[in-house]
C-alpha cells in the first residue's frame, strides 16, 4: 500500500506532465488563430487599403506590422502600444507611406501604390510568452484608364460628316448623270433637219425664239463630265 507521501509525489508528477502538454499545445507564436481581411480584396492605385485583423482573443500588450518575408527592424512599418497617449511608433520601413494603426490591431494604408505590393505581417503580443502572428499578400494594380467623355461627340461628328459626305457625293453623281443625259438629248434635237411640211408650224410656234449659237461646252458640263469619270474610276 502506497504511503501518502508517495501518492502526493505521483500527483505532482501528473500535474507537471499536464502543464507541459498544455504548454506544448499552445505555441509561443501561432498563425492559426489570426486572420487578415483586405478591404478591398484587390486594391488599385490611389485607393485606401484596410488590413483588418480578426481573431484576437482579448486584451494584448502591443502589435507590430511588417512589410516583407522577414520580421525584423528593417521590415517594420510601425509598432502600436494601445495604452499610450501616442500609441503609434513608425519603423524604418514606413518611408513616405501614410499608415494609421487602430487599437484592434488593424491598419489603414492611404493611397496605395504598386510599390506597396508585398507580404504584410502582423505580430500581436498577448503577453511576454505568447505572440500571435498572421500574414497576407497584397497586390496593387494600376488604375484602369477611362476614355474621356469628350471623345464621344467627336466620334459622332465624324460619323455624321461621313454620312453627309456620302449623301452629297451620291446627289452630285445623280445630278451630273441627269445633266449629261439632258444635254445629249437637247443636242440630238437641235441637230435634226426639219421637214418642209413642218417648217411653217415650227416658224409660227418658235418665231419669237431667237437661235443661240453654241460656243462650246459649258463649265458645268465639263465639271460634271470630270466628276462622272472620277466616280466611275472609283467604282472600278
Amino acid at each position: 500500500m502506497e504511503t501518502p507521501k508517495r501518492a502526493q509525489c505521483h500527483f505532482s508528477k501528473g500535474l507537471l506532465l499536464s502543464a507541459s502538454v498544455l504548454a506544448l499545445w499552445i505555441p509561443q507564436g501561432t498563425w492559426a488563430a489570426l486572420r487578415i481581411q483586405k478591404i478591398p480584396e484587390h486594391p488599385q492605385k490611389d485607393e485606401n487599403l484596410l488590413l483588418s485583423v480578426q481573431g484576437i482573443p482579448g486584451a494584448f500588450q502591443d502589435f507590430n506590422w511588417y512589410l516583407g518575408e522577414e520580421t525584423n527592424g528593417g521590415t517594420m512599418l510601425f509598432t502600436y502600444f494601445p495604452d499610450l497617449q501616442r500609441p503609434q511608433r513608425d519603423g524604418s520601413a514606413m518611408g513616405q507611406r501614410d499608415i494609421v494603426g487602430f487599437p484592434n490591431g488593424s491598419m489603414l494604408l492611404h493611397r496605395v501604390q504598386p510599390t506597396d505590393s508585398g507580404t504584410y505581417q502582423v505580430a500581436i503580443t498577448i503577453n511576454p510568452e505568447w505572440t500571435m502572428r498572421a500574414k497576407t499578400e497584397v497586390r496593387v494594380a494600376e488604375k484602369l484608364k477611362e476614355l474621356p467623355i469628350t471623345q464621344l461627340p467627336v466620334s459622332a461628328g465624324i460619323m455624321a460628316a461621313i454620312l453627309i459626305g456620302s449623301l452629297a457625293s451620291g446627289s452630285l453623281f445623280i445630278g451630273c448623270v441627269a445633266h449629261l443625259l439632258l444635254t445629249r438629248g437637247w443636242r440630238g434635237q437641235s441637230h435634226r433637219v426639219p421637214t418642209p411640211g413642218s417648217q411653217g408650224s415650227l416658224s409660227v410656234l418658235f418665231s419669237s425664239v431667237s437661235p443661240v449659237a453654241s460656243t462650246g461646252p459649258s463649265p458645268w458640263s465639263t465639271f460634271c463630265k470630270y466628276m462622272f469619270s472620277e466616280l466611275m474610276n472609283l467604282r472600278q
